[in-house]
């Protein structure tokens, strides 16, 4: 705070945003634990109350120190839990992939309102959504949908999204009432700035196409779609929903860095787990991680063993209580590796 205030840091714009982002991410914890210990000072004297002087005051004294010491407590939780090494990447904007999976048309039905729910909760939390590239069934379904989210926080908030996401309900093309179970794959990247990834030009291979589907006159007519390959990993990403052969590039660029980081810090989160006991963060995709019972109207994230009955507001963007339970069960995990590890 005291550097903030300088004419020196102020009047550089890089050195304002550094000291500024210190300070926002220590500052919840200085004030929680200012407040630890000024609850922690009135349980001292009201401790000493509690054995002293008459007998009516005592009484008063012990019921109050009964609601002082659960609230210290509970401060000390809270301090335990912000404590916990922070994700360097928990304030990134991120890279949302949504594919549908095995069900047909009903998985890609199932994906568009994936989609529309994420899209719902950036908006409730005032994100910016993005969409780079999306494929559709011409059923109000999306085979693949790959967006941008931006905000503050907001890979901390959906980190945990990535997986396999089940739907159990009745098709409304099913005659005779059976539910059907579909799958949707969820990815949540963090987006990767140029510093985070260095890719070489000479590790690409850039090719360019006439653009598909609906776009009006330059659709097959001019070479403005643009396919980018990876050469050492084999990654490829395609761009063709802007008309310049430039911006499509530009996207693609920024979907191909995401994926290249995600991959770099899966690995090291696979090394990391061979020494650890917990698992937390490898979101490994092959896992279902949910399932949306349509009948039961029912969600029940089975990481976690949370489940709510509530799945239609949850589809309408009120995610915060799923997504909250899931956060708090990693943050508890992260805290019993860090007490073991002390």
């Amino acid at each position: 705070m005291r550097l903030l205030g300088t004419t020196e840091v102020q009047s550089d714009s890089s050195e304002y945003r550094k000291h500024a982002k210190a300070l926002a991410e220590v500052e919840p914890l200085v004030q929680k634990f200012r407040e630890y210990k000024t609850v922690a000072g009135d349980v001292a004297q009201t401790e000493e109350l509690a054995g002293a002087g008459d007998a009516d005051m005592r009484e008063l004294a012990r019921e109050e120190l009964k609601s002082l010491i659960t609230r210290r407590d509970a401060l000390l939780a809270d301090l335990k839990v912000l404590l916990i090494p922070k994700d360097p990447n928990d304030q990134k904007n991120v890279m949302l992939e949504i594919r549908a999976g095995t069900g047909g048309d009903e998985a890609a039905l199932f994906a568009a309102e994936l989609f529309r729910m994420y899209s719902m909760f950036a908006e409730r939390n005032g994100w910016r959504m993005e969409v780079m590239s999306s494929s559709d069934t011409g059923v109000g379904g999306l085979k693949e949908v790959i967006a941008t989210i931006e905000g503050r926080g907001v890979y901390s908030k959906l980190k945990y999204e990535s997986g396999v996401h089940r739907v159990q309900r009745v098709p409304a093309t099913e005659a005779s009432g059976r539910i059907h179970t579909s799958t949707v794959t969820v990815a949540i990247l963090p987006e990767a700035e140029e510093v985070d990834v260095q890719i070489n030009d000479k590790d690409l291979r850039i090719d360019t196409f006439c653009s598909s589907g609906p776009g009006g006159q330059s659709v097959n007519t001019t070479y403005s779609a643009v396919r980018i390959t990876h050469i050492p990993t084999g990654v490829v990403v395609s761009q063709q929903d802007e008309k310049s052969q430039i911006k499509n590039k530009a996207k693609a660029m920024k979907v191909l860095r995401a994926r290249l980081y995600d991959m770099e810090l899966r690995k090291q989160q696979e090394a990391i787990a061979k020494d650890r006991r917990s698992q937390v963060g490898t979101g490994e995709r092959s896992e279902k991680i949910r399932t949306y019972n349509f009948r039961d109207n029912r969600i029940t994230d089975h990481r976690v063993h949370f489940t709510t009955h509530r799945l239609i507001e949850v589809l309408n963007g009120d995610l915060a209580e799923l997504l909250d339970n899931v956060i708090t069960h990693y943050q508890s995990e992260k805290l019993k590796d860090a007490t073991a590890v002390s």
